[in-house]
């Protein structure tokens, strides 16, 4: 009993750790959540004794009666149901003056800061393999999107030349066209301070953890690749194991670095979907008790698709109604970001059009017309309305010199920056070799955790 007694009254000086505690009230058949500091900060600011504790713990019962006559006062406060089920704007910015209670100085700094720390941003990842060079397409549909998300999201770039060995290549080219691939990203905008550009085979845990991937995937799901199947056709027998086990190095990819949003297009959604079954029956294997190595913990996070905007989609020369594409044999077909001035006038100027009068969007009949319209718009910087009104009533031979000027006057820029940088080419491998050791930290850590939830012995487990 004078045991209990003694520790009872004890300070118990160093062991005070009063974790924040949610409150959830109910109200109406919504839920809210009622001020969490009315426990944290009259006891994380405070000195670490018992009669601190008490008093707080007494300040802390006493503010019951006032959660209740909060909750009943319907004047002072709207109902979560008029509000769309969230906290009323005086509650959160001043949880203790709401219910009667006061704070020092020290404890609403502390309250302030948490109430003002930015968002985490959600980690985005994306990839261009370094075959042919970028086209229009490639720019508009993809790369100038991930420049204006810079701010928005936490990017990681890749030259994916681990994809690129699944068909046949020419080695001293595809070393060649790696650090051409970087230094379009670096020239189209993508900044290396706000987002990391590095080559997928600088970080060797892409190529480990599709080992353990592929022993977790059932030949069933990879069977019904669609993309497989069509380039199968094209090579033969050929073929390679690696285009048909491509798409679990591309869920590797995704899933090393906890990415949250993939940009995808339609042809990508297939790879995205086989990537959250992956992690889905990955953590159902290995994750799912406490009892397992992992502890419950799930090792990967399943990706969602980003969505590309509207208008973004940028089709063939020669074909309106095919995308845009570094693998179409014809180079006629496509605009790139290197072409000269006089190739792109010469590639616009015998690109195929149509018989009709005038130009138009959105005609199903004239997909030509619509695609060149689109390039003309995503190039000019000019608005839809005031380009209608520009070539409503141009003929073919007037408006293709005026769409090859505004494509070569948009590209000029990042074509100079682009022999910039490949002149001397210091930054840009410096940029890369900063952007895989930061790649490496995260990669490596979830490689790490997979090992172990699958049972592996680490190198530290000896020791």
């Amino acid at each position: 009993k004078r045991k209990r007694e003694r520790r009872r009254r004890s300070p118990r000086f160093g062991r005070l750790a009063i974790r924040f505690t949610k409150l959830r009230i109910a109200m109406r058949g919504g839920a809210v959540r009622s001020c969490a500091l009315i426990v944290s900060t009259m006891i994380l600011a405070t000195s670490r004794t018992a009669a601190a504790f008490q008093a707080s713990s007494a300040a802390f019962r006493a503010s019951a009666p006032l959660h209740r006559a909060a909750l009943s006062s319907q004047a002072a406060h709207r109902s979560p149901l008029a509000t769309g089920g969230r906290v009323p704007t005086a509650w959160r910015r001043s949880p203790a003056r709401c219910f009667g209670l006061g704070m020092s100085a020290e404890t609403a700094s502390v309250a302030k800061a948490a109430e003002e720390k930015p968002a985490v941003k959600k980690k985005v990842l994306s990839g261009v393999q370094p075959t042919g060079n970028l086209h229009l397409g490639n720019y508009l549909g993809a790369i100038r999107q991930w420049v204006q998300n810079q701010d928005v999201y936490d990017n990681h770039f890749m030259v994916v030349d681990l994809h690129a060995i699944t068909m046949p290549h020419d080695p001293k080219e595809l070393k060649n066209t790696s650090l051409q691939i970087a230094a379009l990203y670096l020239a189209a905008g993508i900044d290396p301070t706000k987002s990391k550009v590095f080559i997928q085979s600088h970080i060797t845990a892409h190529a480990e953890l599709t080992w353990l991937l592929n022993c977790v995937t059932p030949m069933g799901w990879m069977e019904k690749m669609i993309q497989y199947k069509e380039k199968a056709k094209k090579q033969g027998e050929s073929v390679s194991i690696g285009l048909f086990d491509y798409p679990i190095l591309m869920a590797a990819d995704i899933l090393l670095y906890q990415t949250e949003l993939v940009p995808v297009g339609e042809d990508q959604r297939q790879h995205l979907e086989l990537a959250r079954d992956i992690a889905r029956r990955f953590n159902e294997l290995y994750c799912k008790t406490k009892s397992m190595p992992a502890g419950g913990r799930k090792v990967f996070r399943e990706p969602q698709g980003l969505i590309v905007k509207e208008g973004a989609r940028v089709m063939s020369l020669l074909d309106g109604t095919s995308k845009m594409s570094k693998s179409d044999p014809a180079d006629g077909s496509r605009i790139n970001l290197l072409d000269t001035p006089d190739e792109i006038a010469k590639k616009i100027k015998r690109c195929k059009t149509d018989a009709f009068e005038g130009m138009e969007w959105d005609n199903p009949a004239r997909p030509e017309c619509t695609n060149l319209l689109n390039i003309y718009l995503a190039c000019s910087g000019k608005t839809r309305a005031d380009i209608e009104a520009e070539v409503k009533d141009m003929r073919w031979g007037d408006f293709k010199p005026v769409l090859a000027d505004a494509v070569v006057n948009h590209l000029k820029p990042i074509q100079d920056r682009y022999y910039e940088l490949m002149n001397d080419q210091t930054i840009l491998k410096s940029v890369l070799l900063e952007g895989a050791e930061s790649g490496d930290v995260v990669a490596s850590q979830t490689l790490g955790w997979a090992k172990n939830a699958m049972g592996f012995t680490s190198r530290a487990d000896l020791k």
